[in-house]
């Protein structure tokens, strides 16, 4: 019976390199010459530390650049607050990995709804989707990818 699933990750090793980059490009701006400004991965978390927020407030369109050359959709990084200490700001962002049980629901509401005849399950982070067409797995993939969910979706292991 074919299937495919319905995920959403980021590929680490592109997220590294795009974080790289952006620091490249802060070392090598004037404006950021003494603002000890850096970008930094620590596990689901990105860090953007400067000395001042508008420093920080200019570091991420820096940072959503070099992300969206490396092909990694911005919906997957989800900004928070700035928080400032002395002479440091920070600004932390997640990092979105998986696809959360709420959204899941969402998806599967909208392949029910539509009356395509297929069957969808929660496979922990992702969603299987599996039907006797291959036509109506297509016609899955178009639906979902014509709605506007607030996460980036992957539609991987498409098998016959």
């Amino acid at each position: 019976m074919p299937s495919f699933d319905i995920e959403s990750k980021v590929d680490s090793h592109e997220l590294t390199n795009a974080v790289d980059q952006a620091n490249r490009v802060i070392s090598n701006r004037f404006d950021f010459k003494d603002a000890n400004a850096i970008f930094e991965i620590n596990e689901e978390r990105l860090s953007l530390k400067a000395k001042e927020a508008f420093q920080v407030d200019q570091m991420i369109p820096i940072l959503k650049e070099s992300l969206s050359k490396r092909s990694i959709d911005l919906k997957a990084i989800k900004f928070g607050e700035k928080l400032s200490n002395n002479n440091m700001t920070t600004l932390e962002a997640e990092i979105i990995q998986g696809v959360n049980q709420e959204i899941s629901k969402t998806i599967i509401k909208i392949v029910k709804d539509s009356k395509i005849k297929v069957q969808s399950s929660i496979q922990g982070d992702s969603i299987r989707v599996s039907g006797k067409k291959r036509d109506n797995l297509q016609e899955v993939i178009s639906l979902i990818k014509q709605k506007e969910l607030e996460i980036p979706l992957q539609f991987v292991n498409f098998r016959d």
